[in-house]
């Protein structure tokens, strides 16, 4: 079992940057794949990225790519996901969501997620 918690939203400028965090309990953490999604008022819940238990292995949605860069610690049970070049698009709600397998960009492959934490990019 995975607990996941992120922190790091906020609200900044277009353009700006911000570091999302997101903390997992349980000493099995290093056995799995991450991944960051978002969900925007009235839209459903898109992939951003994910990363493999490694670290060595990522993948970006195209709305993201050469923006955002997804990194993990796992010796702090911790992944991140670095946003820079922000634009008022981003705005949404940015999961982070742990599953004991390959990662994929399927939501429904996910078995843990954390509650989520608000980014808004403003104009």
């Amino acid at each position: 079992q995975v607990q996941l918690v992120e922190s790091g939203g906020g609200l900044v400028q277009a353009g700006g940057s911000l570091r999302l965090s997101c903390a997992a309990s349980g000493r099995t953490f290093r056995s799995y794949a991450m991944g960051w999604f978002r969900q925007a008022p009235g839209k459903e819940r898109e992939f951003v990225a994910h990363i493999n238990w490694s670290g060595l292995n990522t993948y970006y949605a195209d709305s993201v790519k050469g923006r955002f860069t997804i990194s993990r610690d796992n010796a702090k049970n911790t992944v991140y996901l670095q946003m820079n070049s922000l634009k008022p698009e981003d705005t949404a709600v940015y999961y982070c969501a742990a599953r004991a397998s390959a990662a994929t960009m399927s939501r429904e492959d996910y078995n843990y997620w954390g509650p989520g934490t608000q980014v808004t990019v403003s104009s």
